[in-house]
């Protein structure tokens, strides 16, 4: 007996493994069938290209997508007309795919190899179209598995709006509307295909608004009080504090309203700010000095000064129990291959970015696995990764060598090369997902890891502080 239950644990193991590819075999099947259906739908947002907050459509259109394939929809969460919850199924784990849809604004953009403007107040330039989209087509790819299977569990979408400066996640989690979860996956469009254990920087903005007095600026400049004056006093403050920071921190700023006239002395002015940095601590400091600045410009001018907090997000917190089964899933997937015209229009992109010949490598391959990432940008998702264990990763929707925030990631996210990444996307979550519903234990293990990074005494403190979502801060 002893020498047979070996033999049969292994036939029954055996069993398992191939039970489970012709699963994965029949569910990427299943996806590669609906790539038109959730093509279509990512460029019907990518022509919305609503900003933060305003994504009505945009919100309404996965909404419909995910309550026809069976999901309960609760709209308006935490205080957010454009944000929800989708749900499916019942019971542990609840497993967590997040979703955006919000177009940066300025960046109107036609789906062609040169740069010709839509004639639209935003464009689709960090694609959160095909995000949403394909985070959508993941969680009904595992509900329908779920369901086929008998398996229990819960698989929600989060509706997630404003990433792009609104802080849409901080408002969600500081709501509450991610305790009950026990792992978050989420994705990003990009020019190569990665799923490392990422990192990002964390955030603080705020809108400075100046107030003077106004007069005639040639025949009474003395009653005036320029606010324009303030703001560039703050300007130049800043930047000479530039000196005096870490390194590694970012300031950015641009002035939303200068005034009207040259010939009437501004007796409004407003400047946008952002202040950046790995950690939240110094981001703090930072934004304190900023505040600082303001209220010497102010002094200084003769204006009054207030200031609007916007966005403040915590640095990403990696999950490498997580991650590395995220990357094992897109090795599994791999990259994107292109058809001639295909080539042909990525190649004229290219030469737009200054290089001398496509090259495909990071579209059609994986990039190797990486415990540790430098951290170039900020989202939101830093927020649910310090409450929630978190993985994520990125694919090639863009042409290689294609910067985010670029027409030529509009260009390319309204084209089948952006509904070629966006599919390696949705495959990769959906097979993440369903090695942890299979395998309960890593929820524990990953949980365990969470706790140890962020530390026993951590407290959740959001840095936006305890101000309503931001509704208006794109009007």
């Amino acid at each position: 007996m002893k020498k047979i239950l070996p033999i049969s644990i292994a036939l029954l193991l055996s069993a398992t493994v191939v039970f489970s590819q012709k699963d994965e075999e029949k569910v990427l099947k299943d996806l590669n069938a609906k790539t038109q259906k959730y093509g279509d739908i990512a460029h019907e947002i990518w022509e919305l290209a609503e900003m933060g907050y305003l994504e009505e459509k945009s919100s309404a259109l996965l909404q419909k997508t995910l309550s026809d394939a069976g999901f309960s929809i609760e709209k308006g969460i935490a205080g957010i007309p454009t944000a929800f919850k989708a749900e499916y199924g019942s019971g542990y784990p609840v497993i967590a795919i997040l979703g955006e849809y919000d177009a940066l604004p300025g960046l109107s953009q036609q789906a062609v190899p040169e740069k010709k403007s839509a004639d639209k107040a935003a464009g689709h330039a960090c694609g959160h179209h095909l995000f949403g989209t394909a985070s959508t087509a993941a969680a009904i790819a595992v509900k329908d598995w779920l369901t086929s299977k008998k398996i229990q569990g819960t698989i929600r979408f989060y509706g997630c709006p404003a990433e792009e400066g609104g802080s849409g996640k901080v408002y969600m989690v500081r709501e509450g509307v991610f305790n009950d979860v026990d792992v978050a996956l989420h994705w990003h469009p990009g020019a190569e295909n990665e799923a490392s254990a990422g990192a990002a920087l964390a955030n603080k903005s705020a809108k400075f608004r100046f107030h003077g007095v106004s007069a005639h600026a040639a025949g009474a400049p003395e009653r005036g009080r320029s606010a324009l004056d303030g703001v560039e006093a703050m300007n130049a403050m800043v930047n000479m504090m530039r000196e005096h920071i870490p390194q590694d921190a970012r300031i950015h700023y641009v002035i939303t309203d200068g005034g009207k006239a040259p010939n009437v002395v501004p007796d409004f002015a407003e400047v946008y700010y952002y202040s950046r940095h790995g950690k939240r601590d110094v981001v703090i400091d930072i934004f304190d000095r900023i505040v600082k600045a303001a209220e010497g410009a102010a002094l200084g001018t003769g204006t009054t000064m207030e200031y609007e907090m916007i966005g403040g997000t915590h640095e990403l917190l990696p999950n490498l129990t997580l991650q590395k089964i995220m990357y094992d899933n897109l090795t599994k997937v791999g990259g994107v291959t292109y058809t001639s015209e295909e080539k042909a229009f990525a190649e004229k992109i290219s030469t737009t970015l200054g290089a001398k010949s496509l090259d495909m490598e990071t579209a059609e391959n994986i990039q190797p696995y990486k415990e540790e990432a430098r951290a170039y940008g900020s989202t939101d998702v830093g927020d649910v990764s310090f409450t929630v264990p978190t993985a994520g990763l990125g694919t090639a929707t863009w042409v290689p060598g294609t910067p985010a925030h670029s027409w030529q990631a509009v260009a390319a996210g309204g084209t089948s090369i952006g509904t070629k990444g966006m599919m390696v996307a949705a495959k990769t979550l959906t097979l993440t997902a369903m090695d942890i519903f299979n395998n309960p234990e890593t929820v524990k293990a990953a949980k365990a890891e969470l706790e140890e990074r962020r530390g026993a005494d951590f407290k959740y403190i959001p840095l936006l502080g305890n101000r309503p979502p931001a509704l208006d801060y794109r009007k």
